[in-house]
């Protein structure tokens, strides 16, 4: 079994990338909602959580958190932008709204030398302080710590860039480290989730791929499996897993909905059923469809 990273998502339009640098660092990820159950995390195990950004404001009223049991598995958690923030809010810090927001690139300097930032930067400044260039993308920040953590990054901007309870590896940074425009970011996770999370590294793509079939072929057995298939990214490619691991009892059924992109019918079509050999059942719902949407113009109402 391999040591696996949760990330849950609170809406960030970086949160995909987050686990793609997790991946990139030899380590096996999965992203669920951050809503999960105090019992889903414990039963996941993690090694480590990342709870990503959003778009939410925490002081506000029914805005996300994290499932309190993230702060009581004992493993290293690494807070992003309102990952930071929802992490401060839950522990006992203080959010507020910035008077002046940060979106774009910034420079912040690592204080403390914590573990997750020791010996990282870009440049050192005069005085000798570590500098690091950084993409921001916020409208709210820390203005208290919670009880244990101290300040890991800051800016004239944001005085708490970053934060770190050493003790229990809390650690929160304001800034998207998952992004290219953090020089240093891949550099970051890599030392959370390989050095402060203890994950060996061991996983790839490649190896994922036979595991998942073998998976599939000793839960499935001789049983005959429907798959209903878009044509999407996610569909296709468990359609394609499916179709190495149990071959013929897998059957796939295509709804033409009449609101696909030109030609897309016939390519999943060619792609599944002529190339692949994908039993592929195809049907043809498009007058359905047209005459229920027939005079509704809303893309919402749709």
């Amino acid at each position: 079994m391999h040591q696996k990273i949760l990330i849950l998502d609170f809406g960030s339009q970086y949160t995909q990338l987050i686990a793609r640098r997790v991946r990139e660092a030899g380590v096996y990820c999965e992203l669920h909602p951050n809503d999960v159950t105090d019992a889903f995390v414990r039963e996941f195990a993690p090694a480590g959580v990342i709870l990503s950004g959003g778009p939410n404001s925490v002081y506000e009223e029914e805005t996300p958190r994290a499932p309190q049991s993230v702060f009581e598995l004992g493993v290293p958690v690494l807070g992003i932008c309102y990952g930071m923030q929802t992490m401060a809010a839950q522990l006992g810090g203080q959010v507020e709204s910035a008077a002046k927001r940060e979106f774009g690139y910034a420079e912040i300097r690592a204080r403390g030398h914590t573990a997750l930032l020791r010996d990282i930067q870009d440049r050192v400044n005069d005085e000798g302080h570590g500098l690091l260039d950084v993409w921001m993308s916020h409208g709210d920040k820390v203005t208290a710590l919670p009880p244990g953590f101290k300040a890991m990054a800051s800016n004239a901007a944001t005085p708490i860039a970053g934060m770190a309870d050493e003790a229990r590896k809390f650690y929160g940074v304001q800034f998207h480290p998952e992004v290219t425009h953090t020089l240093q970011g891949r550099t970051i996770l890599n030392r959370f989730v390989r050095d402060l999370c203890g994950c060996a590294g061991d996983w790839n793509m490649p190896d994922y791929v036979d595991e998942a079939i073998g998976k599939v072929r000793s839960e499935v057995g001789s049983d005959e499996v429907i798959l209903g298939l878009s044509g999407g990214v996610d569909s296709s490619v468990v359609a394609a897993l499916l179709h190495r691991a149990i071959g013929a009892q897998l059957t796939c059924v295509f709804v033409d909905n009449g609101l696909l992109r030109l030609n897309e019918a016939e390519q999943v079509m060619q792609t599944f059923a002529d190339n692949l050999g994908v039993k592929v059942i195809h049907v043809d719902a498009r007058d359905r469809f047209m005459d229920a949407l027939a005079g509704v113009s809303d893309p919402e109402q749709k």
